[in-house]
């Protein structure tokens, strides 16, 4: 964490957190983004195992109408956290923070658990919609708790390390948690992440400082984000800008092993080269937000979107599988933090669904990006398809952030406050 802890920083009235203190409650917020990066990335790596196990016949008639209908596991969940977001944001945002988390986590281990559990194909995509309701809320209210221990000049890297979770689970969670369920059965991987989440609620309840809910938040207020159009802007950036980073990594298995022909044994060392992208493009984000944000995205989409072309033209060979996983996951995972911050702005004083909204339309992308790769591959286009469909949604994506910019500018041009364009930290840097 390099965020400065040398000055003690009040978590609530009357009470002063030690540095330490700051740092074990960081690292506990991190933990329970490393466990959302578990259970929301595992099933990319094991889509044949679940589907030859769920799906039997039709894993031995295709395999790829298989994994297209068990595809829809990620889809579910996506769609979760696209509900689930903005209701638990909207309607506990006076909650105190710490009592929130906690609850999230609770419907983490029995939504985690149920996905393990359940025998059809069926109930699993209702278990993970379910695992999916806590997930948005869960990263808007963490980034909020680590904003308020790191001071409002160090947002950027607060949101850095929160999300920095998902980066590290796929480092080192997804790739091993991936190896044990190829092994020992996709279900006891799911076991493995419930318990993951059990490890965090015992780490939250101990490390996180007690901090009060927003005392003014009101449904009404929390609502009003939905009427700032910059707000639907940036949804629409992230929806369709990420999209293709989805449409990708949700067939990551069968890329390596029918496109690449490498064994499925190397599924885990290429997921290990996405986190190592994926940590590698955070950390440079979460620095970058307290610089530009206009600028950043406008030089990191149109490196997501040359990196698409590099993947689809070498996937065949291997330096071109891992070199091309690399490059997609640093270059989108810069842009993460980066929108999260953009969203947090447009939204002015609606601060607990803002920060939650983020990962509503990031699963929003999780959500296209999968059922757009499902579908070229269920057409008969094959596994290098949805290669090109990434990089035609990161297009529309960068279309959509320069217009958005593009209208911040002409509103100052009539002098039109734009409230999130002033202070220390600029989103329009005109």
């Amino acid at each position: 964490m390099t965020a400065d802890l040398n000055v003690p920083i009040l978590s609530s009235p009357g009470s002063v957190l030690s540095p330490n203190r700051v740092r074990l409650a960081l690292a506990a917020l991190m933990l329970g983004g490393f466990a959302i990066g578990c259970t929301e990335f595992v099933a990319m790596g094991l889509l044949p195992n679940i589907a030859a196990d769920l799906l039997p016949g039709l894993y031995a008639h295709s395999h790829a109408d298989a994994n297209a209908s068990t595809g829809w596991m990620i889809t579910a969940y996506a769609a979760g956290v696209v509900v689930g977001a903005p209701t638990i944001a909207t309607l506990a945002a006076s909650w105190p923070r710490k009592r929130l988390l906690l609850t999230l986590l609770c419907a983490f281990v029995v939504g985690t658990l149920a996905s393990a559990a359940l025998p059809s194909v069926g109930w699993v995509i209702c278990a993970r919609f379910a695992a999916g309701l806590p997930h948005g809320a869960y990263f808007g209210i963490a980034t909020l708790v680590a904003g308020s221990l790191l001071g409002p000049s160090k947002r950027g890297r607060g949101i850095a390390i929160v999300i920095s979770g998902l980066s590290v689970a796929n480092i080192v969670g997804v790739p091993v948690i991936t190896w044990l369920g190829q092994i020992a059965g996709w279900r006891v991987a799911y076991l493995v992440v419930a318990a993951l989440f059990a490890a965090t609620f015992v780490a939250v309840w101990w490390a996180v400082p007690w901090q009060p809910g927003d005392a003014g938040a009101t449904a009404r207020r929390e609502l009003a984000a939905f009427g700032r159009g910059q707000v639907w802007f940036t949804i629409a950036t992230v929806t369709f800008g990420f999209g293709g980073f989805f449409a990708v990594y949700s067939y990551v298995a069968p890329m390596v092993t029918d496109v690449s022909g490498l064994p499925a044994g190397a599924v885990p060392f290429v997921l290990m080269t996405f986190g190592v992208g994926m940590t590698l493009g955070n950390i440079v984000g979460g620095r970058l937000v307290d610089w530009s944000v206009r600028r950043t995205l406008y030089i990191f989409f149109p490196a997501l979107i040359v990196s698409f072309v590099l993947f689809a033209l070498t996937v065949r060979y291997p330096v071109g599988l891992f070199g091309g996983f690399f490059l997609i996951a640093m270059t989108a995972s810069v842009l993460s933090p980066v929108m999260q911050a953009r969203l947090m702005d447009t939204a002015h004083e609606s601060k607990a669904i803002a920060a939650s909204l983020n990962h509503s339309a990031f699963n929003i992308s999780n959500s296209l990006g999968a059922m757009a790769g499902g579908y070229v591959i269920a057409t008969g286009e094959g596994y290098i398809a949805p290669i090109w469909v990434g990089a035609g949604l990161t297009v529309i994506g960068l279309i959509l952030a320069v217009l958005s910019f593009g209208l911040d500018r002409r509103w100052i041009r009539r002098g039109i406050h734009v409230p999130y364009a002033t202070g220390a930290i600029s989103t329009v840097d005109v």
